[in-house]
């Protein structure tokens, strides 16, 4: 089988992930404008809610259905940059995330982790983040397998609409 005789899967949405890696908008960090952004803006930026010292969010360019942000407010690239309040908000908002994500989209299971530096897979390595991954019993199928794809369920739109809905009742 040739390269030409392979299937192909088109992921226009991609290129937009690709340019902002390369000119991010107008030089400032995409978790630093979603906390600061004004409540007609939220939406845009996928903001869910924010605390005294978290933003919580929606990630643009998801691993799986559900995948979320929760980031300090402040732009910091070091746990050890956090405040005592900083890091205790940042669990805490995590845990809320969690419980948002099982009464939204019932995951089986969580993959939650911070990559601290570039090398470690930080797309963000100046604004530490911490990732809420959604998992289910088989998601690990052939297209992640073979080909090093995700395939996402359901429009982020949607998604967010649905998880604003539920955030008063975490």
């Amino acid at each position: 089988m040739s390269s030409m005789d392979k299937p192909v899967l088109f992921a226009p949405w991609r290129m937009d992930y690709i340019r902002s890696l390369e000119k991010p908008e107008d030089g400032k960090c995409f978790l630093c404008l979603a906390a600061q952004a004004a409540a007609a803006e939220q939406e845009q930026r996928l903001v869910l809610w924010t605390t005294a010292h978290s933003v919580v969010l929606m990630n643009r360019y998801p691993y799986t259905n559900g995948h979320l942000l929760v980031a300090p407010l402040a732009h910091k690239a070091e746990l050890a940059d956090l405040t005592h309040d900083e890091i205790c908000d940042l669990q805490h908002q995590t845990v809320r995330a969690v419980e948002l994500l099982k009464r939204a989209i019932s995951p089986q299971g969580f993959n939650i982790g911070i990559n601290i530096g570039r090398c470690a897979g930080a797309g963000v390595p100046g604004h530490l983040h911490q990732h809420i991954v959604p998992r289910w019993a088989g998601d690990g199928n052939f297209m992640t397998v073979v080909g090093d794809i995700r395939i996402v369920p359901q429009a982020t739109e949607e998604l967010y609409r649905e998880l604003r809905r539920l955030v008063p009742t975490i």
